[in-house]
């Protein structure tokens, strides 16, 4: 069995675990169906960005990045989203904005803006050429946004139905499960028979996820998260 997928299989347990115990909190507002779904989507993403976990061949062989898992990821989140059950709009892919509170949201995602740039330039540049900015400047945010804080948000969501006032905003319970999923996906692995958990990479991976689910809950759309998910990761490239 290949390592990615006794990886995948291992972090759609440790969801599924981590969901149960959460709902545990309020069993009344438990889903156990939609938790289903969230662990299901999340196994079915990885699939796609492993080709099919190595079955399918590599159109872009050659390529340092990895465009047709990402093509191929956004594509199956597009269509979860046509799902009646999902929705586009309920699942942040549109335009519109909400504008209540606005100042707030715009300064949050000035200030991040600038916590990049400082990173940026206070760390070494990664080196740059063309299809390294091309694909930081898309792939990233077009596709994990529309997945992490769009689909499986709502999956997420939808199995632990408890909200809390915080921060000016209704966040569930599933804003917190998305965070570790995306956190799990950057810092822990199986290769060569071991295990391995980064937990300064989950740090710097489920923060920064954090603020961008708040941003998106705040905004109601994924416009922002895109964004700032590329701008974070392309403009180590460029300063």
């Amino acid at each position: 069995m290949p390592s990615s997928l006794i990886r995948m299989f291992a972090t759609a347990a440790i969801l599924i675990i981590l969901g149960i115990g959460l709902g545990l909190l309020r069993r009344d507002q438990l889903s156990i169906r939609w938790l289903l779904v969230g662990a299901s989507l999340a196994f079915l993403n990885d699939c796609a960005l492993t080709n099919g976990y190595g079955v399918l061949p590599d159109l872009f062989r050659g390529s340092s990045w990895n465009w047709q898992g990402k093509l191929l990821a956004l594509a199956l989140t597009l269509a979860v989203a046509s799902h009646p059950a999902f929705g586009w709009r309920r699942s942040g892919l549109t335009l519109v904005q909400n504008m209540a509170g606005w100042k707030v949201t715009y300064a949050v995602a000035a200030l991040v803006c600038l916590v990049f740039i400082g990173f940026a330039i206070s760390m070494p540049n990664e080196p740059l050429d063309h299809q390294t900015l091309a694909f930081q400047l898309t792939m990233p945010g077009l596709e994990e946004e529309p997945f992490y804080r769009g689909i499986l948000l709502l999956a997420f969501n939808e199995a632990l139905r408890g909200r809390i006032r915080m921060l000016g905003i209704d966040l569930g319970w599933g804003a917190l499960l998305s965070c570790v999923g995306f956190g799990l996906g950057h810092a822990f692995d199986y290769s060569h028979g071991a295990w391995s958990f980064d937990l300064m990479t989950m740090a710097l991976t489920a923060l920064p996820a954090f603020i961008l689910v708040w941003l998106r809950e705040r905004t109601g759309s994924l416009v922002l998260p895109v964004l700032l998910h590329n701008f974070g990761n392309s403009i180590f490239l460029v300063l």
